[in-house]
């Protein structure tokens, strides 16, 4: 068997399946159980946090909601303390698994969901937590997630590739929508990055914020588009992915909503922050960027979405890979949100909101499932038929 399709089957082996999971036994319930807990359950805590986001980014008013959303809030950072101390146990407890973690090319992308939950957790606070706990606490919070985020991410879209080429190898035709997770880090940082160009002091400050943004926006974009074209020639190929993989073709549309996003939330902050006529440029970028990709996240989404009801129909049933549902489709009703804005368009509202009702209802099918999952067991359970890796150290 070649790496690619070893990985392949890894992959496949790291999303247990309720319907095919063990039962659960003292064993899984023991502590010995986070030794399987990988850095894809950082998902969770992402697609929490871009329903308490996304849902106050809606150009209309639902009575209610932002009050939900603070509560979804809350929900993050708890889910992203719990999560954090789960990883910090497994790294303690079982660093033989972790550094394998890193050496599987089906696992080690994963590590670029630490650097997002930070994020999304940080800056969802500026929005929405700062109705719980006041404006001065939540600009602390999403100063040190922040810089921990895109320090974290930074290292991430570096580190990953780099064993990608020295260590992981991975077959032609093997590409994974899961390459794009450590190179959209930097996107959710630039996207983020304008909540605290205000913050700052007048000058040198709030421009040097802006343009780094403005760099982590490009380095993502051009690593999504050398990824991108590999993932789509894997599909044409080779045919659809597995059924239990099959939701991550919903990660493409994070680098495409996020960076919408992005452009949108970097134009808003730009005229305080940039002298003219950078101002009114970037507020012009940030439309003739925008619209044509939303309308590429659009296709693929449909795309995604047809491939993932023929995958339902081939009797796939629940993994983690669900919560690749969530987030990306939360940047898509940011981005959404944000050309809504910057154009006036009714239309971009109302897709939003169409985009949120699928974003809510995602969210709580995968939270639920998983909620049933982790009390049952199964997702603790060692994964079955993985392979191990044997690699060599990092």
């Amino acid at each position: 068997m070649g790496h690619g399709q070893a990985a392949e089957n890894r992959g496949m082996a790291i999303f247990p399946q309720t319907r095919t999971a063990p039962p659960p036994s003292a064993a899984v319930r023991r502590p010995a159980a986070l030794r399987h807990f990988g850095p894809n359950w950082y998902a969770t805590v992402m697609g929490t946090a871009i329903v308490a986001s996304a849902g106050v980014a809606l150009p209309v008013h639902v009575p209610g909601l932002r009050v939900a959303c603070a509560l979804v809030w809350v929900l993050s950072a708890v889910l992203l303390a719990a999560v954090l101390a789960a990883r910090a146990g497994h790294w303690a407890a079982h660093r033989d698994q972790a550094r394998a973690h890193l050496l599987d090319p089906a696992v080690a992308p994963f590590y670029g969901c630490l650097s997002m939950a930070l994020l999304a957790v940080g800056g969802s606070g500026m929005v929405v937590g700062r109705d719980v706990i006041g404006h001065q606490a939540a600009l602390t919070l999403d100063v040190v997630l922040f810089t921990a985020g895109t320090l974290t991410g930074l290292a991430a879209a570096v580190a990953v590739p780099y064993l990608m080429i020295v260590r992981h190898r991975p077959e032609p035709g093997t590409a994974s929508p899961v390459w794009l997770l450590p190179v959209v880090a930097p996107m959710v940082s630039a996207a983020l990055g304008p909540l605290l160009v205000p913050e700052l002091p007048e000058g040198q400050w709030r421009e040097a914020l802006l343009l780094a943004c403005y760099a982590m926006f490009g380095m993502s974009l051009l690593a999504t588009l050398v990824i991108l074209p590999l993932v789509f020639a894997r599909l044409v190929h080779r045919g659809p992915l597995p059924l239990v993989l099959t939701p991550t073709l919903f990660l493409v549309l994070g680098p495409l909503g996020q960076s919408t996003t992005a452009v949108n939330a970097l134009a808003d902050v730009a005229p305080g922050a940039i002298r003219a006529p950078y101002a009114s440029a970037l507020g012009a970028f940030a439309v003739l960027y925008g619209v044509p990709v939303m309308g590429f996240a659009l296709l693929w989404l449909a795309l995604s979405a047809g491939l993932v009801v023929r995958a339902v129909r081939g009797g796939m049933t629940f993994a983690m890979t669900w919560w690749g549902f969530t987030f990306p489709v939360g940047t898509c009703v940011t981005g959404a949100a944000g050309l809504a804005r910057h154009t006036g368009l009714a239309a971009f509202g109302w897709l939003a909101a169409a985009l949120y009702v699928l974003l809510v209802a995602a969210w709580a099918v995968a939270a639920a499932r998983t909620l049933r999952g982790l009390l049952g067991g199964a997702l603790l359970a060692p994964p079955q038929g993985a392979a191990p890796v044997t690699t060599g150290a990092v």
